[in-house]
């Protein structure tokens, strides 16, 4: 690519990055710390990517997507799942209408811009199925007629990981089509006290309207499409998903007992996909091998099924990940 080139996506990313720092200053003033996971969730945002949040009660989960929702200037719905719900609570349905004796389209909350599925594995999996047309084809089917949803659209979920009682864990089709599982930890010492001294009150302290409008999010989802990736760079993303399905190709044989199904294709495109807004939020019109393994536990750790032997041996799969990153080589 000529240096023409590289400087024109630059000047373009520049100019379209320039609500990047109002959003991030937006979402700080109610959101203390927290710092990697909201540049995460932008990332999701910007590369047209579903993301899973999962942590333990009181991380501010719910917060982050109502603040960041409330920074946009968009449609925004939340939706609590609960185990009597219904798809058609989430997608809509059709209702007769006694006047004109036929039946009329009565839209449900998912036709928003941005949808907060929240404790989204307390809802059985017919609910959670109804989310997958939605997610992947950006459209619903109700009753005999399909509608387009509106863009951008984004659905952030979240779940606990510690809580089995009552809870229907997602299946594996549903799990993949989020671009981002996000781990939500707890916060340091220093932020937990800001926390404290700023939300230790009895009122509500409300947040500003927002002035960051839905189409400066397009414009850079459009972007980042014009990012430059090095030949050397694919074939790093590709070592890395592939090394998952076949790792004995690749030097690691010992990691053929303990995954028992690798990354699917939907995971190289996304690494792709997540890397280039990575460079996006930086300011560049290339991505690095620092942009993948900046964001590739997060893309990964969803997608890789391990088996019993590593279940017995307290592995996870971040451990795998770890491995994998530590052993293919970077450009």
């Amino acid at each position: 690519m000529s240096e023409f080139s590289l400087s024109k996506i630059n000047d373009r990313i520049a100019k379209d990055s320039k609500f990047i720092p109002s959003l991030k200053k937006a979402i700080g003033e109610v959101i203390v710390g927290q710092n990697e996971l909201i540049d995460k969730i932008l990332i999701g945002m910007l590369a047209n990517g579903h993301i899973l949040l999962e942590g333990v009660p009181g991380l501010a989960k719910t917060l982050t997507v109502n603040t960041l929702a409330k920074s946009i200037n968009t449609s925004f719905q939340r939706i609590q799942f609960t185990p009597d719900m219904l798809p058609a609570d989430l997608i809509g349905t059709l209702i007769f209408n006694q006047k004109t004796s036929g039946f009329e389209t009565r839209k449900g909350p998912i036709f928003s811009n941005i949808i907060l599925a929240d404790e989204i594995n307390r809802a059985p999996s017919k609910v959670q199925s109804a989310l997958l047309e939605g997610m992947q084809e950006r459209q619903v089917t109700i009753g005999e007629s399909t509608y387009e949803l509106d863009n951008p659209f984004l659905v952030l979920a979240t779940q606990n990981p510690i809580e089995q009682e009552g809870t229907y864990p997602l299946p594996e089709a549903q799990v993949d089509r989020f671009m981002l599982k996000l781990k939500v930890d707890y916060p340091h010492k220093d932020e937990e006290r800001q926390i404290l001294r700023s939300s230790a009150r009895t009122d509500i302290v409300k947040q500003k309207k927002s002035t960051i409008k839905a189409t400066s999010i397009i414009k850079a989802q459009k972007s980042i499409n014009d990012i430059y990736v090095d030949e050397k760079v694919e074939d790093y993303v590709l070592n890395l998903v592939f090394s998952t399905r076949n790792p004995t190709k690749y030097g690691l044989g010992d990691l053929s007992q303990l995954i028992q199904y690798g990354a699917s294709p939907r995971a190289t495109i996304n690494l792709i996909l997540a890397s280039k807004a990575r460079a996006f939020l930086e300011g560049r019109g290339y991505i690095t091998p620092e942009d993948v393994r900046y964001i590739g536990t997060d893309v990964l750790r969803h997608r890789i099924i391990l088996t019993y032997e590593a279940e017995a041996e307290e592995l996870t799969s971040e451990d795998i990940i770890q491995r994998l990153f530590d052993s293919i080589e970077i450009p």
